[in-house]
């Protein structure tokens, strides 16, 4: 167990080294490495937890119905592939970035809707995917689920 801890504590000093830590980020569930994030990070691979370790599960229904300009049936669908409705669910990708919230707006979107910030409460969230929405052409053609919803 003494070994694993040791282990565990290195890697977390490597991903802060590396620059996958951001302030404000709470680092990943030393204690449970197949359970990082407290569950937010599916894959199991974040390095942090830039929406926390507390999951929010949210009624997709709930979540779409709070804008009318989108297809409700693809946003239900988009929101349930993405993050099963976790407002605090992270994914990291192969390319460093990470997809964060309900819909899992990606981190190349954060300066342009939340000031830079990871856009983890619900109503930014919601804000940033309007925006990332708008600009493929008021589709869902930007997420990469939306093949699987019938919604590109």
């Amino acid at each position: 167990m003494k070994t694993l801890a040791v282990l565990v504590l290195v890697a977390l000093i490597g991903s802060v080294a590396a620059g996958a830590y951001a302030p404000g980020m709470t680092i990943a569930n030393a204690t449970s490495p197949l359970n990082t994030c407290g569950g937010n990070c599916p894959s199991n691979d974040c390095p942090g937890c830039p929406c926390g370790t507390t999951r929010s599960v949210q009624d997709p229904v709930a979540m779409c119905a709070k804008y009318s300009g989108w297809n409700q049936a693809c946003c239900q669908c988009i929101v349930r592939h993405e993050s099963g409705g976790n407002a605090n669910a992270a994914n990291y990708n192969s390319n460093a970035s990470y997809d964060v919230g309900v819909w899992q707006v990606n981190t190349v979107n954060w300066n342009s809707c939340s000031g830079g910030r990871a856009p983890c409460d619900i109503e930014t969230n919601l804000q940033c995917a309007i925006k990332v929405w708008q600009w493929g052409g008021n589709s869902f053609k930007l997420w990469s689920t939306c093949g699987g919803c019938g919604c590109c």
